[in-house]
């Protein structure tokens, strides 16, 4: 069910966030109010410019279903002799709420195609930044945003609806499915699901040059039939410029880098693979590796692990951290964090992943050429239902600037042949 609008108003006084640079258009208002819940709308919406929207309750509509979704019908097109189009979405159901808004699932009445519509407060002082990113981002493993359109509430409170494709699934959800029944997950999922991370994130580390900075499971889509990977939820997400300073009080605390902790402000992607290695080690633990209760209980959770980081090693996270008490804790084996029967090359991809040192740690596109993922290469290579794996090396503007030995690891000899490619070039890929 939807909630109300009184909680978003106080949750998101700070949202960075959002007007579009276009101005809010004309407005055409059709209203029913439905089970108290739900509201169809009708308005005018361009593809990927934001109009604007207003929402109002009329008369109370008795129906058999006390769940019925508010319809909300935009006009895309008229551009450039473009024709214009109808397109109505039905909710159906709310996905996710939190600090950010809401999200909720919805079926286009013309096509049947079910959509995810996020929600947020705006403030209409700034543009919002999750809105300008997505619209730089093409990629099969990040979430795409099909348009979107700006609504305004009685209140004149402004929000932003993002219009994505819908995934079923969640990593957070695939994890707790094979918790509930004491299983780990397979291996062959593990490797797949990772892969497509660190695929996803060597894209938005690279050509858009964005900084995700709450990777974790939940912001992790699957598709339960193909088994695809999206990156998702953009809303904490920058393009990190050297030089400026960012905020360190980021991502979310389990998956949160020790230099986030350590107070850095000068951080850099890194802490997307520090994020990404503690998904991996989730996966093949079944719970997560670093369960701080606190800020500050994370790095002891952290250190239990790692041991305690050195002068240097903390210096390189926080230059500016001078503050250096810490009982001397000797690192945990890497072989004795996770179970006797764990592939080494599993745990050696972990140690490679979560390291003090941001510089130390690989990159995304370094982490997919890992022998962990070699099974992936293999020519024959499948689902274990017997269905083909999801496209894995269709890559394109990520490879730019990546040497011909890291693209000729990261694209297996078959794949080559297949397509006609001789040795990976970096410029024509």
């Amino acid at each position: 069910m939807f909630v109300g609008y009184s909680w978003l108003s106080l949750q998101f006084c700070f949202y960075n966030c959002l007007t579009c640079n276009k101005e809010i258009g004309t407005t055409i208002l059709h209203f029913i109010f439905i089970s108290s819940q739900w509201l169809v709308l009708s308005t005018i919406v361009n593809p990927l410019c934001c109009t604007g929207m207003q929402e109002m309750s009329a008369a109370v509509i008795e129906g058999n279903d006390a769940v019925t979704g508010h319809i909300i019908s935009t006009t895309i097109g008229g551009k450039n002799g473009e024709p214009k189009q109808t397109i109505s979405y039905m909710a159906e159901r709310v996905v996710g709420t939190g600090s950010f808004g809401i999200v909720f699932q919805a079926k286009c009445l013309e096509t049947g195609e079910t959509v995810a519509i996020k929600k947020v407060l705006q403030d209409r002082r700034y543009k919002n930044r999750e809105l300008q990113l997505m619209r730089l981002m093409d990629h099969p493993n990040v979430v795409s945003l099909k348009h979107c359109f700006f609504s305004t509430t009685s209140k004149d409170e402004l929000f932003l609806n993002l219009v994505m494709e819908y995934v079923p699934e969640t990593m957070y959800r695939v994890l707790k499915h094979y918790s509930s029944i004491n299983q780990r997950m397979p291996l062959i999922y593990v490797k797949l699901y990772t892969y497509q991370i660190f695929r996803g994130l060597a894209y938005i580390h690279t050509v858009p040059g964005v900084c995700h900075r709450d990777v974790k499971p939940q912001n992790l889509l699957v598709d339960p039939l193909t088994h695809q990977v999206k990156l998702c939820d953009f809303g904490s997400a920058k393009v990190l410029v050297k030089g400026e300073a960012n905020i360190s009080y980021i991502c979310s605390r389990y998956y949160r880098a020790p230099e986030l902790i350590f107070g850095a402000t000068e951080y850099t992607t890194s802490i997307d693979i520090w994020s990404a290695g503690c998904v991996l080690a989730e996966l093949l633990l079944g719970q997560p590796l670093f369960p701080g209760e606190s800020a500050v209980d994370q790095l002891v959770e952290i250190i239990k692990v790692l041991g305690t980081p050195t002068r240097e090693e903390i210096r390189c996270m926080n230059p500016n951290y001078t503050d250096f008490r810490f009982p001397q804790i000797k690192a945990h084996p890497w072989h004795k964090v996770f179970h006797k029967r764990m592939p080494p090359e599993a745990i050696d991809l972990a140690s490679r992943l979560l390291q003090y040192s941001p510089s130390l740690r690989c990159t995304a596109l370094e982490a997919c050429t890992h022998s962990f993922f070699d099974e992936l290469r293999e020519p024959n290579a499948r689902l274990p239902n017997g269905r083909p794996l999801p496209p894995l090396f269709n890559f394109k503007q990520e490879l730019s600037g990546a040497s011909p030995e890291l693209i000729n690891r990261l694209i297996p000899e078959h794949v080559r042949r297949q397509t006609g490619l001789g040795f990976p070039n970096p410029a024509g890929s």
